[in-house]
Order: C-alpha cells, then sequence, then structure tokens
C-alpha cells in the first residue's frame, strides 16, 4: 500500500479577507513532490482557507492512489485537533468542510500531525502564490509556481528554525530576505494564535483585532510580499475576486453518438456505450489531477448522470442534478440522423436552421427556449458558487449555448462549433458580470 504525505495551509489577508490555500502531495518514503495544488478563494477566512487546502491535498492523494494511507501535516492546531476528533467543531462554516474532508478517504486511512510553519513552508508559499495572483485577477498556476524550488522536500530548509523565545530571534541579525520571511511569520502567528488555546471556545479561537492592528498586519503582509511580486506590463482587471469558474463535460458517448442521431431530452435516454464508460474515466483521471473541482452538477438524463458519478467518484464528490443543464428536445428528430429528417421534415428543418426560435417538429424545444433556460441556470448556479470552480456535466447545446452567452455570438454561432463527446470547456465569471471563455472542445486527455 503506498503512503502519501499531505502538506497543506490556508491563509486571509483581513480575516476575513483575500484568502487562498496550498497543497502538495509527497511519497512518505521519498518525500518527493508527486502534486501541487492551490487557488484563490476570494474572501473568505483563515479557517476556511486552511480546511479548503486540506481538501485539496486530500483529493490530489486520492488522485493519485485511491487506496493509499495518508499522513496530513498541517501547521494549524484548529483543523489538526478538529479533524482528529479531540475538539469539537461548532461554527457552521468549518462544519460542512470538515464533514466533506472526513469523506475523501476512509478515516482509517489518514492521520493527523501539527507541525511548525517553518516546517510547512512549501504549502505556504502555494497558498501566497494563489493569494498574489488573486491580486493580479488571475489564476495560480502551477507552471509558474517557484513553491517547491523555494521549500525543499519535507519542508526542509537550510535556515535555522526560530527560537522560541528571547532577543536573539531579532531580524538585524539575519539578511533582508530572511528578516522578511520572519515579519511574515510574525504576520501569521497573529491569525493562528487559536492554534496554541484549545480550552478556549471556537468563538473565541479568532479573537477579533482593532481596526488599526488590522491596517498594520495588511502593511506588513504587504511589505513583505512586495518584495517577491514582480509587477506585470498590460491590461489588468479590477479587483473583483475570483471568479465562479463552470467547467463543462459532454457526456461520454451513447450508441446513438457515432452515429450522429439526434438525442436530446425527449428521447429513449440511452446510457453510456464502453466507449462512453471508457471516455468518462479518462476525463475523471484529468479532472482530479488538476485538482480544482469543488463541486459536481449533472442533467438528469441517463449518460450525463452516468458520466458524473464516475468522475464524482475520483474526486470523493457527490452529484447534485440539476434539470436546468438537460438537452434540447428535438421532437419527432429524436433518434433520427440529420439526413433522415431532412428526407422527412425539409420545411421545418429548414426553418430550424434559419431561426433560433423555430422548434423541431412535434412540438420540441427550439434554440431560443433552450438558451432562456441556460441563462437562467447560469445565474443560479453562479450566484451559488461565487468564487469557486464548479464541474458542470451536461450536453452539446447546452454547453454551446453556456459558451455563446459568454461570447454575446448570436444564435447561428451554435451551429459553427465543434463539441466532441467527453470534451472539456470552461467559463469564468466575474462579479461585474463580465465572463471569460477559457477554453473550447478539449479533447486532449482521451488521446
Amino acid at each position: 500500500m503506498r503512503e502519501f504525505v499531505v502538506e497543506a495551509d490556508g491563509g486571509s489577508r483581513g480575516n476575513p479577507g483575500p484568502a487562498g490555500y496550498g497543497a502538495v502531495v509527497r511519497d512518505a518514503a521519498t518525500g518527493q513532490a508527486l502534486s501541487e495544488a492551490a487557488e484563490y478563494l476570494g474572501v473568505a477566512t483563515n479557517n476556511v482557507a486552511e480546511y479548503r487546502g486540506l481538501l485539496a491535498g486530500l483529493r490530489a492523494a486520492r488522485a493519485l492512489d485511491p487506496g493509499a494511507t495518508v499522513h496530513v501535516r498541517m501547521d494549524s492546531k484548529l483543523v489538526v485537533e478538529q479533524m482528529t476528533g479531540r475538539w469539537k467543531i461548532k461554527h457552521p462554516d468549518l462544519k460542512p468542510l470538515a464533514a466533506e474532508a472526513a469523506r475523501v478517504l476512509p478515516p482509517e486511512r489518514v492521520t493527523y500531525e501539527w507541525i511548525p510553519r517553518e516546517r510547512n513552508k512549501h504549502a505556504d508559499r502555494l497558498a501566497n502564490e494563489a493569494m498574489d495572483a488573486g491580486a493580479r485577477g488571475e489564476q495560480w498556476s502551477a507552471s509558474a509556481s517557484t513553491a517547491e524550488l523555494e521549500a525543499p522536500a519535507g519542508g526542509s530548509t537550510a535556515e535555522p528554525e526560530a527560537p522560541a523565545a528571547g532577543p536573539t530571534a531579532g531580524p538585524t541579525a539575519r539578511p533582508d530576505a530572511l528578516a522578511a520571511a520572519r515579519e511574515a511569520a510574525d504576520v501569521r502567528a497573529a491569525r493562528t494564535e487559536a492554534d496554541v488555546r484549545p480550552a478556549r471556545t471556537e468563538a473565541d479561537v479568532r479573537p477579533a483585532r482593532t481596526a488599526a492592528a488590522d491596517v498594520q498586519a495588511a502593511r506588513a503582509e504587504a511589505d513583505v510580499r512586495a518584495a517577491r511580486t514582480v509587477a506585470t506590463p498590460g491590461w489588468a482587471p479590477a479587483d473583483l475576486g475570483a471568479p465562479a469558474t463552470l467547467v463543462l463535460l459532454r457526456h461520454g458517448e451513447t450508441p446513438l453518438t457515432p452515429q450522429k442521431r439526434f438525442s436530446g431530452s425527449g428521447g429513449t435516454d440511452p446510457s453510456l456505450s464502453a466507449v462512453g464508460r471508457e471516455q468518462a474515466e479518462k476525463a475523471a483521471v484529468a479532472l482530479a489531477r488538476r485538482g480544482t473541482i469543488q463541486a459536481v452538477v449533472s442533467s438528469p438524463l441517463a449518460r450525463t448522470r452516468e458520466t458524473a458519478a464516475v468522475v464524482a467518484a475520483r474526486l470523493g464528490l457527490d452529484v447534485t442534478v440539476d434539470d436546468g443543464l438537460r438537452e434540447t428536445d428535438f421532437g419527432a428528430w429524436e433518434g433520427l440522423t440529420f439526413a433522415e429528417v431532412r428526407e422527412r421534415h425539409p420545411d421545418d428543418l429548414d426553418a430550424w436552421l434559419a431561426s433560433a426560435d423555430a422548434a423541431p417538429t412535434g412540438g420540441g424545444e427550439s434554440f431560443a427556449e433552450t438558451a432562456t433556460r441556460i441563462a437562467a441556470t447560469r445565474d443560479k448556479l453562479v450566484a451559488a458558487h461565487a468564487g469557486r470552480t464548479v464541474l458542470l456535466v451536461t450536453h452539446v447545446t447546452p454547453i454551446k449555448t453556456f459558451v455563446r452567452l459568454a461570447l454575446g455570438a448570436p444564435p447561428e454561432s451554435l451551429f459553427r462549433m465543434e463539441l466532441s463527446a467527453a470534451s472539456l470547456s470552461v467559463v469564468a465569471y466575474y462579479a461585474d458580470g463580465n465572463a471569460s471563455v477559457r477554453l473550447l472542445n478539449d479533447t486532449s486527455h482521451l488521446r
């Protein structure tokens, strides 16, 4: 049985304030970093960010080997004591996160250890990279991360650990970079006061600071990070927080897919074929490797629910079904090929191709009606998942409609997009109402 070490951290610049987390999965035998995860969360508390880091680390470990044992190491006494059951969880924001973390892997295969901050530098730097990226209006990128380079395996460092107390810990005897690092550590110490005082109630764990103290801490953190933050030229969006990011996965193949038959919500509701199930597994592996999905929502049709179940099992998440994500109802055309529709209903097909308001023969759903439904579903999901990354498992027309609406493109653009089975597309939605299409019809994970 493989054994992993998960190191996780989270922080908030304000508590609550702009927050982010970082997590790294290591091989327990060699200390080699196998996977990294980080994300800017928007506005959140320190404790929420710490738990989100734990969740990301556990999910990344599960993606590498669902049968492995995991030893979690964190510098948050609160999270470690709560996850081991020694402290009660009273805060309503933390209860669902702790419950979700407990479900990722069987509890008997996960152990927890508190470690000093100095031994958690890799995850700490990932969290700060995510917050820095969020401040620039960007997403954290693993390819641009230097956290592993700055924090050797196991969190070891060439710098001596700070003594527990005493005047020799002052920064004057150290290089500037180390002094800055110590100042950052002092700033973070203010938010981990609860970690060393288990006798307090949870309401007292993170005591409220005065406005002046908040300002002072924020300035200190800004000064520390300014030394390693390089401004990049170009357009930069306003600091709107992390967007709601919808990852759009088309279901895997059904027996009707390779035959290019109309298959909407009014037909036989086919299940996945053997090829479709294999495609779902490949998509699950790719999404687990990315480690950013925080919720899974599926259309109610069989092919999407089957695909979603495969992915959610790999990610350790539950599936929520939303009827708004169903495919268009193609009426009397269900199960027919385009050529067969042309032969049997030529006038209706011409009208359908010419206008989004035209419905398929037999009382099907027009593209205009589908767009109205998708827009309402989009607004509901974006509001419910602000600042989060959500996987939507759905169909060709809904995904094309999400993209079309995000681009402000005309209805005829639906006929100019290619969307393969089990492909991935991504649209991000910002607080000011703007949207950004980040990916369309990615099938690289199927090769």
